[in-house]
């Protein structure tokens, strides 16, 4: 059997069961019936034509993803003979879109294939369009805990593979976000996947320390108590940048913040940005992709987010939302006029300033152009360190209630 689930407006799911072949020359999945060995009767045949990425309402975009063929027949499979047969089941999906963003390498893959392929509990296998070498060791750590098998390169390899189930596309909830209430099987949630990212990176953190000569403590997490809490800043380079950073550094350490600024690229290895993260009580950092990173905070650490003119509604709904359910204290900074560079651009009555929203109601490109390329943010510090202070309120007081919380279970 082939059913397609085309209900939702984000993505498109088959799910096939049977004789099912791959043969990727023509892009096509061949779904075996019973072969009818007669020549009387007439032959069936089946065509479903789906594109596996989590974007399908952004037409330019899906436009540029492969196209698999799912074909359901009654004809002879003998022709199509099998390479490498699989005792487990295959999720195909799509690595092309918006790949080389963290947001959506999460928000369009990683996260979607976590809620996925969850129920298999490791016994499935990753056939991937579009494949990418860098994509694969960039996320290797939370693959090996998604999956038990190698990833297949579905347009390279030269195999025919046989499966006896396959779920072609991924099912995407949210932003950021695992709803268990749309799960049937094995529900989870955020910090579900927030425990799978701790599993994941923990083998190479210990790796890292053993590479500084250093060797996990079982009271590192004492000291850390006891010590005063950390801040990392996210920071950028470009637009959307912090001008005054060295003095939002000086500030949050007068305050009593240990303070790290971590500037994450491409190609930063995650475990080294979820070990600064994991570790952190507080993250500071203006709208954008990087504050995809808020997953890698522990829940009920703080996250202050930066929100530049125009952007309201995309920090609250791409980060501010998923951090809460999280179960972060979400902070949201909007930023004054006067702190955007815009503000030495145009007069003081230009809706640029005065009304951002409908200057978005233009498009995307004008949001891009004016709003997310074309401004630097200069905090106020004596408004932010408002927002600092109750942060670091709020992290010692946190702090001395996991001391207690150590000491009784000790």
């Amino acid at each position: 059997t082939v059913c397609c689930d085309r209900t939702s407006f984000r993505t498109d799911v088959c799910y096939m069961k049977g004789d099912i072949r791959t043969i990727s020359s023509t892009n096509s999945i061949f779904l075996y019936t019973a072969f009818l060995n007669t020549t009387e009767q007439k032959q069936e045949k089946e065509t479903i034509k789906i594109k596996p990425y989590t974007r399908k309402w952004e037409t330019s975009l899906m436009n540029t993803i492969d196209e698999l063929t799912l074909v359901k027949t009654s004809s002879s499979p003998y022709h199509h003979h099998c390479d490498a047969h699989h005792s487990v089941p295959a999720i195909f999906f799509s690595t092309g879109g918006y790949t080389g963003n963290v947001y959506h390498e999460f928000n369009d893959g990683i996260i979607p294939l976590y809620i996925t392929s969850q129920k298999y509990k490791k016994e499935v296998v990753f056939v991937i369009l579009e494949y990418h070498s860098w994509w694969i060791t960039k996320y290797s750590d939370i693959l090996s805990h998604l999956s038990n098998y190698a990833p297949i390169d579905f347009a390279n390899s030269k195999q025919r593979h046989c499966f006896s189930e396959a779920i072609v596309g991924l099912n995407i909830h949210d932003e950021l976000t695992v709803n268990s209430s749309m799960m049937r099987d094995d529900p989870k949630s955020m910090l579900d996947f927030r425990r799978l990212l701790d599993d994941a990176y923990r083998p190479r953190i210990r790796g890292l320390l053993g590479e500084e000569g250093r060797k996990e403590d079982e009271n590192e997490r004492g000291q850390r108590l006891i010590s005063n809490p950390k801040l990392v800043i996210i920071s950028r380079n470009g637009s959307r940048a912090i001008l005054n950073q060295e003095t939002l550094v000086k500030v949050a350490e007068e305050i009593g913040f240990k303070v790290e600024v971590l500037s994450p690229t491409r190609t930063t290895e995650l475990a080294k940005v979820y070990r600064s993260l994991n570790s952190s009580d507080v993250m500071v950092g203006v709208h954008g992709a990087a504050m995809t990173h808020f997953m890698f905070m522990r829940p009920g650490t703080v996250f202050i987010q930066v929100v530049p003119l125009g952007t309201d509604w995309a920090a609250q709904t791409y980060y501010g939302d998923p951090a809460m359910k999280l179960g972060l204290r979400y902070i949201n900074y909007k930023i004054l006029p006067r702190e955007s560079s815009l503000y030495a651009q145009y007069d003081k009555d230009d809706p640029v300033l005065t009304d951002p929203q409908s200057l978005n109601k233009k498009g995307w490109e004008v949001t891009k152009r004016l709003y997310l390329d074309g401004q630097i943010v200069t905090l106020e510090m004596k408004r932010f360190r408002k927002r600092l202070l109750r942060a670091y309120i709020y992290s010692v007081s946190r702090r001395r209630k996991e001391m207690v919380g150590r000491s009784v279970s000790l």
